[in-house]
């Protein structure tokens, strides 16, 4: 979840199904650091999918994050794309949906953003090296064809 830590308490009022014991110590843990802010954002976040989504999808939604974002794992499900003869790096960035305008793919390149099976790209003119999967940033990935 993305929201600052000074918020929790207030989503954990107001968003969750919690009784309000539950509230005090969740609040109680983070203001004398017994919880860890990261874990109790997996606790919270786990407590509103939930109320949306059912415990079971909420409980998937979490594993994926844990594997993707704490163990560094590829998504199990992620879009693919069939690579043309001949394509840059940067048009096949821009075909996949990976980046809004070229501009933005260069300056990601740059700031070493985009990778091909772990290995960053630079040169956002060269031909596109082989297939693979192609990761921008933390959150975008597309199999490459």
């Amino acid at each position: 979840m993305s929201i600052p830590d000074s918020a929790m308490p207030i989503y954990a009022k107001l968003s969750t199904r919690w009784p309000a014991e539950k509230v005090v110590s969740f609040e109680k843990g983070l203001t004398d650091n017994s919880l860890h802010p990261r874990d109790a954002k997996m606790e919270l976040a786990l407590e509103i999918t939930g109320a949306f989504y059912g415990e079971d999808e909420a409980k998937q939604a979490q594993d994926g994050f844990v594997a993707q974002f704490q163990k560094g794992k590829l998504p199990e499900d992620m879009p693919e794309y069939k690579l043309e003869a001949g394509q840059t790096v940067l048009e096949v960035l821009e075909a996949g949906g990976l980046i809004d305008s070229r501009g933005e793919g260069r300056r990601l390149m740059q700031q070493n953003g985009v990778r091909l099976d772990g290995e960053a790209l630079t040169d956002p003119n060269q031909e596109f090296p082989n297939p693979g999967v192609l990761q921008v940033g933390k959150r975008k990935f597309l199999r490459v064809k």
